[in-house]
């Protein structure tokens, strides 16, 4: 399980703020995840492109895991704050910290690998990121291993997932932020999933333009398992669970 580390006392933390809007947050007015991992994605962005990282550009989400106390709220403004909480020789993990005026308090990790942009497959760290990263994670250790089942053969909770042109990013695959929609998709029906809950999302593998999806829910010890297939290969695992 993946532990959400302290604030370091010392090394690079980067802040940024942000007011929940209209299209983040869900009928009911909290914030939707498919939003929070929006702001997560961004302010990590941010991050890198102030600290003129070497290939900025250059990696992708393997896995993300989100602690809600609880959810803010429609126009409720937010401090932001990230380090990066632990390395591995081809992948980072990145700490967010998000807290609102009104209570809201969203805590998570999300595991970014490097690639190389000629080839597409995992490449090592680039020089230059732990003399910028370096202090704030410590020299902790982290695996990008993932760990979530398959679904169960018996699964009926079955629906299509139809992709569309805004779900997909500059690197032509369902955007990380995008694959959060399947899981609040199979909360919706979950009434009784409030905060204080965790959620976890694992990409084993992108979803390409034209792919076909089908999302398989089951249920789970005090929460949900979801499963997007993409042309009958498992692309996204999650589950989320009271806390």
């Amino acid at each position: 399980m993946t532990e959400l580390v302290d604030r370091p006392g010392a090394g690079r933390v980067f802040e940024g703020q942000r007011r929940v809007r209209l299209a983040d947050v869900s009928p009911a007015g909290r914030l939707r995840l498919d939003a929070a991992a929006r702001f997560l994605q961004d302010l990590s962005a941010d991050d890198t492109a102030d600290a003129a990282l070497p290939d900025a550009e250059a990696w992708v989400v393997r896995k993300t895991v989100i602690e809600v106390g609880a959810f803010p709220r429609y126009l409720e403004p937010l401090r932001l704050a990230t380090w990066c909480s632990g390395t591995g020789s081809h992948w980072a993990e990145r700490r967010i910290s998000i807290v609102g005026d009104q209570g809201g308090a969203i805590e998570a990790a999300t595991t970014w690998v490097h690639f190389d942009a000629g080839s597409g497959r995992p490449s090592r760290i680039p020089a230059g990121f732990d003399e910028i990263y370096g202090e704030a994670s410590g020299g902790r250790r982290v695996k990008a291993r993932l760990d979530h089942p398959d679904p169960p053969d018996d699964a009926r909770a079955r629906f299509a997932w139809p992709l569309r042109f805004t779900d997909f990013d500059v690197l032509g695959h369902v955007n990380n932020a995008a694959c959060w929609q399947v899981v609040e998709e199979a909360m919706s029906a979950r009434r009784e999933l409030r905060a204080p809950l965790r959620a976890e999302a694992q990409h084993r593998t992108a979803i390409e333009r034209g792919a076909g999806v089908e999302v398989t829910v089951a249920d789970a010890d005090a929460g949900l398992q979801v499963w997007a297939t993409a042309d009958g290969q498992i692309a996204l695992t999650a589950r989320v669970a009271r806390a």
